[in-house]
């Protein structure tokens, strides 16, 4: 009986199981392989050790693509979390058209990246994009946007705060599920709306944060589609060919991230090989990321506790 249910267990899950080999255990175990090696998928792939890694040490693009993609994280992940927790927290507060205004505030998470993209490059447009035509007509000279390196990422940050209506609803979710008793009781005991919010919502809603953390840093540090079209589209560039790879980082490498620069190794250089070790230590920070928010998530849940 025993067997019987094991083996019914195993049936149920072999869907996923064969799905979690194939499409991602044999990748990863192949980018280990190929990172070791000098391959540029024509070749048999040639044994170079440690080549790759030290290889990176020393690369000055992949340096500059890290100081980016450290920025975007830096920047961007925390005014996504702040950002979409304030849209929740007043959507709740709403009594009258709630309904609307969530629908208005998701909606722009469902634009695909790369129309969405398109369409910021056109607003922001220098000289004649309806966002600085406003602006000069209330007197203020709008910046050059994503022609300038300076606005290029903070561009794309606003960019990324257009569409956080995806992790805003999953705050919204979490905020009206917290109980109404405790913030009764808080309101009982002398505590104002920064109090209430400090110690009731947050620690509440604190595994949405941490999900919303986790996964901002891993989107981010994926960042590819908006950065590649946004720099295509600013430098007057619309092709995705062969034109793709002189716009990378437009304007001045200032959007020129991770990605962008592993994509460039291995399907413009061909050095797969070291895009492979680039993709294991993208992976590996990642985990390491993950690994260290969970931990300090616990030992805060701890500390409070105690």
């Amino acid at each position: 009986m025993r067997l019987r249910r094991n083996l019914t267990t195993l049936s149920f899950l072999a869907p996923m199981l064969i799905g979690i080999a194939v499409f991602f255990l044999y990748p990863l175990v192949s980018a280990v392989y190929f990172s070791f090696t000098k391959f540029d998928l024509l070749s048999v792939p040639e044994w170079v050790g440690l080549d790759n890694y030290q290889k990176m040490a020393d690369d000055p693009f992949l340096l500059q693509s890290v100081r980016n993609t450290l920025w975007m994280v830096l920047i961007f992940v925390p005014l996504r979390i702040i950002s979409a927790i304030g849209l929740s927290m007043l959507l709740a507060r709403l009594k009258r058209g709630a309904g609307f205004f969530r629908t208005v505030f998701y909606l722009p998470a469902l634009a695909p990246p790369v129309a969405a993209t398109i369409a910021f490059v056109y607003l922001l447009k220098p000289g004649t994009g309806p966002v600085n035509t406003f602006l000069e007509h209330i007197g203020i000279d709008g910046p050059l946007w994503f022609n300038s390196p300076a606005w290029a990422k903070p561009s794309l940050v606003l960019l990324g705060l257009w569409g956080i209506g995806d992790i805003m609803v999953i705050f919204l979710a979490a905020v009206l599920g917290v109980p109404e008793s405790l913030y009764e009781a808080a309101a009982l005991d002398g505590a104002n709306a920064w109090h209430r919010f400090r110690y009731v919502t947050l620690p509440t809603i604190r595994p949405v944060f941490l999900f919303a953390a986790v996964t901002g840093v891993i989107y981010t540090l994926q960042y590819f589609d908006q950065a590649a079209v946004a720099g295509a589209i600013a430098s007057g560039s619309a092709t995705t060919g062969g034109g793709l790879s002189s716009t990378l980082g437009y304007p001045e490498g200032s959007t020129f991230t991770y990605p962008l620069w592993l994509y460039t190794v291995g399907f413009q250089y061909g050095a797969l090989g070291y895009a492979n070790a680039m993709a294991i230590a993208l992976f590996v920070v990642a985990l390491g990321v993950t690994v260290f928010l969970l931990r300090r998530s616990k030992a805060f849940a701890g500390e409070e506790m105690a």
